[in-house]
């Protein structure tokens, strides 16, 4: 059994509360905020999955009011607000705070389009962060609990002549509950951001005949090239005929129609694909799919969908590690952390343009993936990608990071979460799988973060992979794993390191890099900003970069088969972004990341092992204690070897096996001599350095001098030397490494290894 230790706090700047007025004092315009103004505000059609011609957008102007939650109806309004933007966001045109003890309401007027006695008119909600309480002409209309996923009502019994008048109740208790928030806190630092309260997607009315359809499910099955999609309808109030046609660039290539009764609320079909084309990051080809509801004959409801032909799995490589597999090929992902914040906007950006702005750097920088990191963008943020090819890792936002329900790396038993809790996380859970099911760009789902709020891990995630098994599960992303999922998945700042694969599962970075520059006046606030490491300038955070990217290259001969790194923008104190929080600077040009990027694409060759680190077997070394801080890596200077099995840890390291007890704060000096038939081109060194710092010697050469930096307590850092010839001969050659304690708990292991890229693409 590995033993406790006492955790490892990455969470910097707890800091003492602010003031409300405090919180929303900041102000950092994109540049394209100066268009957004009420005619012209997210105008795109909200729903590309399931789109219809006729319907009517309500954003804009409203009026609002933050009233005590004690007051049951507005009977009077504060001033507007510019809807879909957050009531604490400067796009808003408010920019207040409304907290747990208040309810934000809002209320316009608008016509309906002109409709039969039959037909229906549909309200919908993009997103309202929390739970939203709609009334129509002063009748209640509806209610939904959740922030991150779209709700429609059947307004047509509360509608009367002429106007109607449409008032909305917010409640919403941003981290004084237990709802999946994300990263919004009433307190704003360190990686936690901005409150954000209300509606904050766009607001459409819809009109449908009486008889009509509900949802669209499309799933691909590319090994028998067939489309099943599932295909809800309103409840037949007389016998009909559904009827789907596919197309490929505008010509048809299949179709199929199905006999209703009357009442069904459900129909199948398994479309086969003739000469399918799969999609993928470099050919993402969709198809178009038109739905037709017919009744004698007549169309009385039609919708335009589409679909991806593509497959998500695992699989073994050349080299038998288990890999990520898309369309029965391995492919490495490599994807940038992507919060989708905005400093006028935070969670809604000013625009489409401006929110695929980010996607669009995303793939010019190089990258192939993106993990939405607990958030859940608006339906056509998907739509783009899907255009685009880029791949995305879908997080369920939740949260409880400061409250019980937070557990650390080591803890065995996970946090317990009441029945009404967790009832509404996988309420929640449910809808963004059902709201993002069609989507082909979305291939893994990450139902837990860390160590927020995690619960019942082995139960939820066997929901989540019977539910959805199309795509791969990340359960949880970092932190305490529980063997479960798809996917082992470590997170190391600043990395990065890796866990081997496991038969059944693939080995992934879900974050790592995260370094830091604070670039003069793109800042957000006037308080400490940070990154897991920051440099004072460009120089330095390129040159950090480059050797990030380098020991990246390295774990692929390891098997590693995906990694994000942190991240795609600064987020109001964290300045780790490729770009400034308003878009402006970019960090480093794609001309400079995407030659460091190109080798992940290729295929791996074979780990070798020349020295096996301890991290499940003890290995032997020959070592000393308190050695000359100025020794030069040359045994015989120094006297009294003798042998002591790896790994050397001061404390009971839970993340370690047992190996020697390092007890006092005295250097380290460890040798070992190993045979090489030949001279590698590059060799691995991963290590475990803990409050220490190291020389390492080759051939009485110094290789590398490296320093803890944070965030190692359980995982081991892999870095790439290049030029192994300098160093290594054919015969016999000696490793010598100097290890220097910087505190009184401290630990240190290491292991050589070689492999190499070979010059093909992997897909």
């Amino acid at each position: 059994m590995k033993k406790i230790v006492f955790a490892l706090i990455l969470i910097p700047f707890l800091g003492m509360a602010q003031k409300a007025e405090n919180v929303l004092k900041f102000s950092l315009p994109t540049p394209w905020a100066k268009d957004v103004n009420p005619e012209n505000v997210w105008n795109e059609y909200p729903r590309p999955q399931m789109k219809r011609d006729n319907w009517k957008n309500l954003n804009g102007l409203w009026k609002y009011a933050i009233l005590p939650v004690s007051e049951e109806f507005p009977s009077r309004f504060q001033g507007e607000i510019l809807v879909p933007f957050a009531v604490e966001s400067e796009l808003s045109q408010v920019k207040k705070m409304v907290g747990k003890d208040n309810n934000l309401w809002y209320q316009t007027s608008f016509t309906v389009p002109e409709h039969s006695g039959s037909e229906k008119i549909h309200l919908n909600f993009g997103a309202v962060d929390w739970e939203a309480t709609v009334f129509i002409n002063g009748k209640k209309a509806g209610e939904h609990r959740g922030g991150f996923t779209p709700f429609s009502l059947d307004i047509t019994p509360y509608l009367k002549k002429d106007r109607q008048t449409l008032t909305v109740k917010v409640w919403d208790p941003t981290d004084a509950g237990t709802q999946p928030r994300g990263k919004q806190v009433a307190d704003p630092r360190g990686i936690w951001y901005t409150p954000v309260t209300g509606i904050w997607q766009t607001v459409w009315l819809e009109k449908t005949a009486e008889d009509h359809i509900t949802t669209v499910k499309n799933t691909p099955h590319i090994d028998d090239a067939l489309l099943r999609s599932e295909i809800a309808i309103s409840g037949l109030s007389h016998d009909g005929v559904l009827k789907i046609t596919a197309f490929s660039k505008g010509k048809e290539i299949a179709t199929s129609s199905r006999a209703l009764k009357q009442g069904q609320e459900k129909a199948v079909f398994q479309l086969k694909i003739p000469d399918q084309i799969l999609w993928s990051p470099e050919n993402p080809h969709l198809y178009d799919l038109e739905i037709q509801l017919l009744k004698n004959g007549k169309v009385v409801d039609k919708i335009s969908s589409y679909f991806g032909m593509r497959k998500v799995g695992l699989g073994k490589d050349e080299n038998g590690h288990t890999r990520i597999l898309l369309n029965n090929r391995p492919l490495f992902q490599f994807g940038l952390l992507d919060q989708g914040w905005w400093p006028d906007g935070l969670y809604t950006a000013p625009s489409k343009e401006a929110m695929m702005y980010d996607v669009e750097m995303t793939e010019k920088w190089g990258f192939n993936m993106l993990r939405k990191h607990v958030k859940v963008e608006p339906a056509v943020f998907y739509y783009e990608c899907d255009k685009m090819g880029m791949l995305v890792w879908q997080d369920m936002p939740n949260g409880n990071y400061f409250e019980d329900l937070r557990i650390q790396a080591w803890e065995e038993k996970d946090a317990e979460r009441t029945a009404e809790s967790a009832r509404q996380f996988e309420t929640e859970l449910k809808e963004m799988m059902d709201h993002l099911h069609a989507f082909p760009s979305i291939v893994v789902w990450v139902p837990f973060n860390e160590g927020w709020g995690q619960y019942d891990t082995e139960r939820v995630t066997e929901w989540v992979e019977n539910y959805d098994p199309s795509r791969l599960i990340d359960s949880p992303s970092g932190w305490a794993d529980r063997g479960v999922g798809d996917i082992i998945d470590v997170h190391l700042y600043p990395g990065p390191g890796m866990e081997f694969p496991e038969e059944n599962r693939a080995a992934v970075i879900g974050e790592f890099g995260g370094i830091g520059w604070a670039v003069d006046n793109h800042i957000w606030w006037n308080r400490k900003n940070w990154g897991y490491l920051t440099f004072k300038d460009q120089k330095e955070y390129k040159e950090r970069f480059i050797a990030l990217m380098r020991d990246l290259t390295g774990l692929k001969s390891s098997g590693l088969s995906a990694a994000i790194y942190t991240q795609t923008t600064d987020v109001e104190g964290e300045v780790n972004g490729l770009m400034t929080y308003d878009r402006k600077i970019s960090k480093l040009a794609p001309e400079e990341t995407r030659p460091l990027i190109a080798p992940l694409y290729k295929k791996p060759g074979r780990l070798m092992t020349i020295i096996a680190d301890s991290e499940h077997k003890p290995n032997t070394w020959k070592t000393a204690y308190n050695i000359d801080p100025d020794w030069n890596g040359e045994p015989r200077k120094i006297k009294g070897w003798q042998e002591q099995k790896a790994p050397f840890s001061s404390y009971d390291n839970y993340f370690l096996p047992d190996g020697s007890t390092w007890k006092t704060r005295e250097n380290l000096g460890l040798f070992k001599v190993f045979d090489l038939d030949r001279i590698p081109e590059e060799i691995i060194l991963r290590y475990y350095l803990d409050k220490a710092g190291m020389k390492v010697y080759l051939n009485g050469q110094l290789v590398t001098s490296e320093k803890h930096e944070g965030g190692r307590k359980r995982h081991y850092r892999n870095l790439l030397i290049s030029n192994a010839r300098k160093y290594l001969k054919k015969g016999k050659n000696t490793i010598a490494i100097q290890v220097l304690p910087q505190n009184k708990d401290h630990a240190f292991d290491l292991g050589l290894y070689t492999a190499d890229i070979k010059d093909e693409k992997e897909f």
